[in-house]
């Protein structure tokens, strides 16, 4: 069933779309539809949709790490969970906050922490043992749909592999991804044979991610968007 003003938002994002096509006819032809650069088009839209693996790893909610105090070791930590609200609980120095940090941007931080409590020239460091903010649902037309674990730099192949692969009777134009964005919901369509030949960016997934394969396994509603959007890998935000 389509909720009410799903045809508006379909017309809204066409327009969008459309729009900025249309403003940028005036520096360079508009691309044609289909197959695109296996690298990022920031005119298309794909700016924000990283090709290559962020150079360094910033700690999310619920990774699991390692604490060590040099010579310290009630002050070490073996194993504990980044918090929901961002923050790892450490003997002496308190409440850290580690999401968004390096882990040597975190160690420096439990550094100053145990300084201001009184350790003198403490020496930390910090491990990753667990990625378990990285999460992947995977559905559709494969071959084992789930929700999966997977290492920062993967790729939509990636993803795909982790579910055996595409099964036998897939659309490999039609796989989707879904991703919560700061701006909302954002979604786009890529043809998977296309990524297999080079053609195509195969974009690195991020925690959260949604991967579609088979537009006939979404609702109406979300075939009709796909749909409107003109031309492969061209990421839209469905802003609330």
């Amino acid at each position: 069933m389509n909720l009410p003003g799903d045809g508006k938002i379909i017309r809204d994002i066409a327009a969008v779309l459309l729009a900025g096509l249309l403003a940028a006819c005036g520096q360079a032809p508009p691309p044609a539809p289909g197959p695109v650069a296996a690298v990022p088009i920031a005119e298309l839209g794909q700016a924000g949709y990283a090709d290559d693996p962020a150079p360094v790893y910033r700690l999310r909610a619920a990774d699991i790490v390692s604490v060590r105090v040099l010579r310290e070791p009630d002050l070490s930590i073996e194993r504990v969970p980044v918090g929901a609200d961002g923050l790892v609980s450490v003997p002496l120095a308190g409440q850290i906050l580690a999401q968004g940090q390096t882990s040597g941007e975190f160690a420096e931080a439990i550094a100053r922490g145990l300084s201001a409590s009184g350790l003198k020239r403490p020496q930390v460091s910090v491990n990753v043992l667990e990625y378990s903010s990285h999460l992947v649902t995977v559905e559709g037309s494969v071959v084992e749909p789930g929700v999966y674990d997977f290492q920062p730099g993967a790729r939509l192949s990636s993803a795909l592999s982790l579910a055996k692969g595409p099964s036998r009777v897939a659309k490999l134009d039609e796989v989707a991804i879904f991703r919560d964005t700061a701006s909302g919901l954002a979604v786009a369509r890529f043809d998977y044979g296309a990524i297999r030949q080079g053609t195509m960016i195969d974009p690195v997934i991020q925690p959260g991610d949604r991967v579609v394969v088979g537009l006939s396994g979404l609702s109406q509603f979300w075939q009709d968007v796909l749909r409107a959007v003109p031309f492969f890998a061209v990421f839209t935000n469905l802003q609330n």
